[in-house]
């Protein structure tokens, strides 16, 4: 079941779920006890529940240009971060121009 909430201030849902300020993107949603900052890709997503690591989330911040909603374009380029419970993000996957 997927539930839409509109909100006044986001910045507030994003506190909520302890997004760090500098991975945040323009959407967040949660899915399976996990926050989706940003316009992560849909393989990201698929991995992120097949495995269940110990996170938080993933983020994909700021709103790159050709990722999922912004064009979806096959040269865009940029990063999906994983973000640990403690707030640090790392690579969790690359997201590269198909050549």
């Amino acid at each position: 079941m997927v539930k839409a909430e509109e909100v006044v201030d986001i910045e507030v849902v994003k506190d909520r779920f302890n997004v760090p300020t500098d991975l945040r993107g323009c959407h967040t949603a949660v899915v399976a006890g996990y926050y989706l900052e940003g316009h992560v890709p849909l393989e990201a997503v698929t991995r992120l529940l097949a495995e269940r690591p110990d996170l938080a989330g993933l983020a994909v911040p700021g709103m790159p240009v050709g990722s999922l909603g912004m064009g979806d374009s096959p040269s865009a380029s940029y990063d999906v971060m994983s973000v640990g419970r403690d707030g640090i993000g790392t690579l969790y996957q690359a997201v590269r121009p198909k050549i």
